[in-house]
């Protein structure tokens, strides 16, 4: 559908009340374009409808005019710069952002990234939560393990069981 149309039904379902419906077809445009900061925009504006200042400033990030407790709020909710980077969900290069202001934000979220992560990262290839956020853990990995021994171990149990039964 093309985007002119979808925008149209986007305002028709506002004008109705269905903002959750107006929210998932906006949120499918920025991700078909992620380039066009006024679908960003727009669907800032209808976080904002449903009190969402953390979203409504992750949509905005890029924009200058952008609001600051709405900012803060978004910084609060994706504390790190792996995890801004993912939320903005932007693709391809900086030089793709239609303003100065833009490719700034961009560039310095993905050089915090890097930083972050201790290697050069792109728009592209976002590292994983796990990768990005250090959460991975000795203990997680071991609790992993031992979960898929006891679940082969028990398979294994069932299965001499009906051979011995097999037999009897």
């Amino acid at each position: 559908m093309p985007l002119r149309d979808t925008l149209a039904r986007v305002d028709a379902d506002l004008a109705a009340g269905r903002v959750p419906v107006a929210r998932q077809r906006l949120r499918g445009l920025v991700s078909s374009f992620p380039d066009d900061l006024m679908l960003r925009r727009r669907l800032a504006e209808v976080y904002r409808l449903y009190g969402e200042p953390a979203e409504a400033g992750r949509w905005m990030y890029l924009e200058q005019d952008r609001d600051a407790a709405e900012t803060s709020a978004f910084q609060g909710r994706y504390h790190t710069a792996p995890q801004r980077m993912r939320a903005l969900a932007w693709q391809g290069p900086e030089s793709l952002a239609p303003t100065t202001f833009a490719r700034e934000q961009l560039a310095a979220v993905r050089a915090d990234c890097s930083d972050a992560i201790g290697r050069p990262v792109d728009w592209d290839t976002v590292p994983s939560g796990e990768e990005a956020d250090g959460r991975k853990s000795a203990f997680a990995n071991f609790l992993a393990g031992a979960g898929c021994l006891v679940a082969v171990l028990a398979f294994l149990a069932i299965w001499v069981n009906g051979l011995v039964a097999l037999f009897d």
